[in-house]
């Protein structure tokens, strides 16, 4: 176990807000609360969506904190969209607020303590080779809120991610041609604790101009001596109001700028900040900078100081990698489940260290496995990476081996691994994980893809990472709740391309896509969630270019006035949130190959989706109907992989947010016993009712008895409200309407059945209830909920034979 927390540990109960120092299991003056969001260690820096009090509005949307120091919590705020130091701080506390913490919505983690110095929303460094008044023009994409949004164009600066060795940061970006390395930190001056910004740029072959604090102070001086210069602030003193105790005594605010070897820098105070202007060589050069706030009567012994103050390190020995953050290994014990009741599967349990030495709230987001099978690397939302060893294909597993291997990753609901090289999706960017000295702790937290459009609404997940055959990525980017959308990927399922560089919208329309899946022939799935202009949840087929029906999702110019329809309605009853689909790889698992599993967040389920294409009809790609496997889960299932060693499905899920399954979460392995799999493999509409086909021969007695099936259907209606009530497709009243079934035909192979339904129509949500025998007397019971929107003008007849 750790002698130290590295980020966000001690906890200031009163305030409910974490502070940074060592873990609960070893600090005697901040015991474990039972609150998982406070009592996690969340390893040395942390991403998430800041504000900081001042100035106004100043929100980092994709943060990094790293802690500092340690003798009054020192830390500090960079916004990798911007390159900017958002804030810095001591005494400093980070209130954990939001969806992924303590679950509340409308809200997200902001700072509380006093402000050393902060910069506002835009640029960190201006444009590369622009000497006008223009340089620090914010050029990004501006939402439709009026306010800039992603990062900044790669030309003029790009975040390329950050370096850890033992419990410090790196961080590593580029301006220009300049590539930079720069390190936060805090040093004493005269006894005083100042923040410290130390830069290696190479390969600069101009001057570059960084924004450093914003100039809060009416008076101002400078000087230099012995390679160091400085500028001095002091500020106004806060008058007190009649009768009122005295007011905050003035303060003094020390910039200071120490070059290195071969550098040249120099300190200025223009459009009311202060900036650092550095002369880069193709050689190479080093600065530090030094930032302190305090008692105005201090400042001279922190000025006198600045003659003993060290020159900038070089960082290169610190992009290598360190030590481990991390090294134990945890095992546990995998539980080999019993066959499920009535059911061809059982459920084995993937033990999880749900006790670990950094209370690591383990709920887990995604996973996938490496090349070897026996290991596999998972997220969880609170922003670690485990890998997890000792996974044996067949029945057995028995001891499993489980490594933190990485953390402070910005609420991850997705993991690729591509050649063995791990990808992470979270809010903020894709992660690929870089072990740089083999010792299997993640030490080069890369930026693969950072296009990414971040605003501070809770609702905003990023869900699902995959890749097609061609090796580009695909997630999918949620809406606003109960607001319209402010940038472009808001609502959307987005491509990112092999290399990373681009990406592009596939299609929008969607409120909470969670996850995405991809088929045979590259075909893409998501799921929907009920909601704000959503009926009832719903699972897509998609096309590029289709649009779901959310109509808060990003729109140019005139706003849709239909939408494309999905394979199937879904209502809550049913299945009350929809995660991510997975195709069957072949028939070790008991349905047929490429059958489609639909995984329930919700419902802690898992659905199988039969489905037929629907040709030339607008709005319309296919429909079809779901229905259970009769496999229940403690947690809302969100992501699962076919084992490509045992053919076997692995699912894992979490609770975060409305679930009725509200375990933290877990890693199951679904095994195929080897037993008979009923279940229907067609929902097929004809001009004179319906056509249900299964994977085994019915018994006709049951089977031709119209008394063992119930039909009903109805509407939903597509409008701005929150869900829609059901609506009878006969008159429309609110209500079902129940479906006359006239007779009923047993196919000629005795595995499909005609429902004849005098008048069948189109509509929504067809729900067709059986309860009959298999012909070796197993006994089938499922409940369908279908969307029929076209009834082609087919016999009956000749349907059931095809």
């Amino acid at each position: 176990m750790t002698n130290r927390r590295s980020l966000l540990a001690m906890i200031s109960i009163a305030s409910a807000c974490l502070l940074i120092d060592a873990p609960p299991s070893t600090a005697a003056d901040a015991p474990p609360t039972g609150k998982p969001w406070l009592d996690m260690d969340y390893g040395p820096y942390l991403t998430t969506t800041v504000e900081a009090p001042e100035p106004a509005g100043n929100f980092a949307y994709k943060g990094i904190v790293v802690r500092v120091g340690k003798a009054n919590n020192e830390t500090i705020v960079f916004d990798t969209d911007t390159l900017r130091y958002s804030a810095g701080g001591s005494g400093g506390k980070l209130a954990l607020l939001g969806v992924a913490f303590d679950g509340a919505h409308w809200a997200y983690p902001k700072t509380n303590g006093p402000i050393a110095f902060s910069n506002p929303v835009g640029p960190g460094w201006a444009k590369p080779g622009d000497a006008s008044d223009k340089a620090f023009i914010d050029p990004r994409f501006r939402g439709n809120d009026g306010k800039p949004y992603g990062p900044l164009p790669r030309e003029w600066a790009h975040w390329r991610g950050l370096y850890l060795h033992n419990d410090q940061v790196v961080l590593s970006y580029s301006v220009g041609a300049a590539n930079v390395l720069e390190q936060p930190g805090v040093e004493t001056l005269g006894g005083e604790t100042a923040f410290t910004r130390t830069l290696n740029i190479r390969d600069g072959d101009a001057k570059l101009v960084m924004r450093v604090a914003t100039k809060d102070a009416h008076a101002m001086a400078s000087g230099s001596a012995g390679g160091v210069s400085w500028l001095v602030q002091e500020t106004t003193p806060i008058k007190p109001k009649v009768g009122a105790a005295a007011g905050k005594p003035p303060e003094a605010v020390v910039i200071a700028c120490v070059t290195g070897e071969g550098a040249a820098a120099s300190l200025s105070a223009a459009d009311a900040e202060v900036r650092l202007t550095i002369a880069t060589r193709e050689a190479g050069s080093a600065v530090k900078l030094l930032i302190w706030r305090g008692d105005v009567a201090k400042r001279e012994k922190v000025l006198a100081a600045l003659k003993d103050v060290k020159p900038p390190i070089d960082l290169a020995p610190m992009i290598k990698g360190g030590p481990p953050r991390w090294p134990h290994k945890l095992t546990t014990q995998a539980t080999l489940g019993k066959p499920v009741k009535d059911s061809p599967w059982a459920v084995d349990t993937l033990t999880w260290p749900e006790k670990n030495p950094w209370n690591a709230w383990m709920r887990f987001g995604g996973f996938d496995f490496f090349k070897d099978g026996t290991r596999a690397a998972a997220c969880t939302w609170s922003g670690d990476v485990w890998i997890v060893s000792g996974i044996k294909p067949g029945e057995a597993i028995g001891e499993l081996t489980w490594r933190r291997i990485a953390t402070g990753l910005f609420q991850p609901l997705g993991l690729r691994i591509v050649d063995d090289q791990i990808y992470v999706c979270g809010r903020d960017q894709i992660t690929r994980l870089v072990d740089l000295n083999g010792d299997g702790e993640t030490d080069f937290y890369e930026n693969f893809n950072n296009d990414h459009q971040v605003t501070e609404h809770f609702h905003e997940f990023a869900m699902g990472l995959q890749t097609d055959e061609d090796g580009n990525f695909y997630y999918a980017k949620s809406g606003q709740h109960a607001r319209d959308s402010l940038v472009e990927h808001h609502g959307t399922l987005l491509k990112v391309s092999k290399d990373g560089k681009t990406t592009e919208i596939l299609a929008n329309g969607y409120r909470a896509a969670n996850g995405v899946g991809i088929g045979p022939g590259g075909t893409f799935f998501t799921s929907d969630q009920e909601g704000f202009w959503m009926p009832a949840n719903r699972i897509n087929l998609v096309r590029p270019g289709s649009f779901s029906g959310n109509m808060f999702s990003y729109h140019r110019g005139e706003r849709p006035t239909d939408y494309d329809r999905p394979i199937v309605w879904l209502p809550k009853s049913f299945d009350r949130s929809p995660a991510e689909q997975v195709w069957v790889r072949d028939d070790r698992w008991g349905l047929p190959k490429d059958s489609i599993l639909s995984l329930s967040y919700g419902t802690g389920q898992i659905l199988s989706v039969i489905h037929e294409p629907v040709k030339d009809v607008k709005h319309v790609t296919a429909q079809g109907a779901a229905f259970r496997l009769g496999l229940s889960f403690p947690t809302g299932i969100m992501r699962g992989r076919f084992h490509p060693g045992d053919g076997q499905l692995y699912a894992c899920g979490l609770f975060g947010w409305s679930s009725e399954r509200t375990s933290p979460g877990g890693l199951w392995r679904i095994r195929h016993t080897g037993a008979k799999v009923h279940a229907p493999t067609a929902f097929r509409p004809v001009k004179d009712g319906l056509v249900l086909r299964f994977n085994h021969p019915l018994d006709p007695e049951t089977a031709g008895d119209a008394q063992s099936y119930l039909v009903e259907q109805w509407d939903y209606q597509w409008t701005k409200n929150y869900g829609s009530p059901e609506f009878k497709v006969s008159d429309g009243q609110r209500g079902r309407d129940t479906l006359n079934i006239k007779s009923v035909t047993l196919s000629k192979d005795g595995r499909g059945v005609l429902l004849t339904i005098p008048g069948f129509k189109p509509s929504m949500q067809v729900r067709v209830k059986y309860s009959l025998d298999a012909a070796d007397g197993s006994e089938i019971s499922h409940d369908l909920y279908g969307s029929v929107f076209v009834v082609p003008p087919v016999d009956g007849a000749a349907a059931l034979e095809q």
